[in-house]
């Protein structure tokens, strides 16, 4: 297969195919045509008496210049014509797919993913193409992602706002009377909400770059120590086992408290609501430039054609899970932006019906 001639040869190569038939076609005309008018103007001399050459040196100069303005008209015309023609044509071949680029971004606007562009014979072109596609794509996944959110928050929300609803009416109506356990049954369909609210807001801040983050040199230890307390207290005696692998002297990192403890909770969190028996662990592990944290679960798992996805917004594994379990797909995301803006990485590895590890990393002070 030949190699495909990159951009700018081509447009190299077109100017200089266009200047060549400019010149090539004023030499042809002036060496063809330019004897023939001078001639032309020697007859014309003839016929009017000038038999010497001295005689007529000024009506062969004349002639010569008549003979020279012709040929370089008609060098002009025609030369102009043909390299217009052919910078026409090169323009239209490089434009074509740019054209088609921009009528497919038309479509995109009224909402129509279906078309990609076509394969270029410009090497550069192609990849745009092949950019562009990839885009498309990216672009039309997060669009069929924020669909399915809106269906599932819609969802999500009904729920806990009809059995608010319901409860009031039948105390309003005197079919019900009001109870201890009632009312926490109300205060926890209220704090769902309030939890989906607040995950929503600090999805959008992460992502407009707004949440603050006050890092600075912290030690880890107790934190991890006070997350796994408060944990292994909710946790029904026949739940998972939640423990901490720590070394007693742990070097100090760069961090912000709140928000390393924001990330860990949810992790913890999600730990917990997979696995129904078996053990959770809270691993550390040093190594520079980064202290290592890892939430290692023998839950459920994650199937591997879903944990590519498992930090992106708007996802869900199992889409028939509620948000008593499945959450609303957004708390990972979050986890993954804020361990980004403190200058650290997250990682996940699992395996199905066996269980499941999230790390993430922070740099040493």
């Amino acid at each position: 297969m030949s190699q495909k001639l990159s951009l700018g040869t081509r447009l190299f190569l077109s100017h200089l195919a266009v200047m060549m038939v400019g010149l090539g076609t004023f030499v042809f005309i002036a060496k063809f045509s330019s004897p023939q008018f001078f001639v032309l103007r020697l007859e014309q001399l003839e016929k009017k008496g000038f038999m010497t050459v001295r005689s007529a040196k000024t009506y062969l100069i004349e002639g010569f210049e008549t003979a020279w303005n012709r040929s370089s008209f008609w060098s002009l015309v025609v030369g102009a014509g043909t390299a217009g023609y052919l910078s026409y044509y090169l323009s239209q071949k490089i434009m074509q797919p740019l054209d088609k680029m921009k009528d497919i971004t038309q479509h995109f606007v009224a909402g129509d993913w279906l078309e990609r562009m076509p394969d270029s014979e410009i090497p550069e072109l192609n990849q745009l193409s092949v950019s562009f596609n990839r885009m498309a794509s990216s672009l039309e996944d997060v669009e069929k992602r924020r669909r399915d959110l809106v269906s599932d928050l819609t969802h999500e929300l009904r729920t806990p706002l009809t059995v608010v609803r319901g409860y009031l009416e039948e105390l309003a109506s005197g079919e019900i009377q009001g109870s201890p356990e009632l009312y926490l049954s109300l205060v926890g369909e209220t704090r769902r909400l309030e939890r989906l609210t607040r995950d929503l807001q600090e999805l959008s801040q992460a992502e407009a770059g707004y949440l603050s983050i006050d890092i600075k040199s912290i030690d880890i230890r107790p934190l991890l120590e006070s997350l796994v307390d408060r944990f292994s207290d909710q946790l029904l005696e026949d739940g998972p086992i939640l423990t901490l692998d720590c070394p007693p002297n742990l070097p100090l990192i760069m961090a912000d408290v709140d928000r390393t403890q924001q990330i860990l909770v949810n992790l913890i969190g999600n730990a917990i609501r997979y696995t129904e028996k078996g053990t959770i662990t809270l691993k550390t592990q040093v190594k520079s430039p980064y202290l290592w944290i890892s939430v290692i679960d023998t839950g459920l798992g994650i199937s591997p054609e879903d944990l590519p996805h498992v930090f992106e917004r708007f996802w869900r594994a199992d889409r028939s899970r509620s948000s008593y379990s499945g959450g609303s797909g957004i708390g990972l995301a979050i986890v993954k932006r804020l361990v980004e803006l403190q200058n650290g990485q997250i990682e996940v590895e699992s395996i199905l019906s066996q269980g499941t590890t999230f790390r993430f990393s922070l740099p040493l002070a």
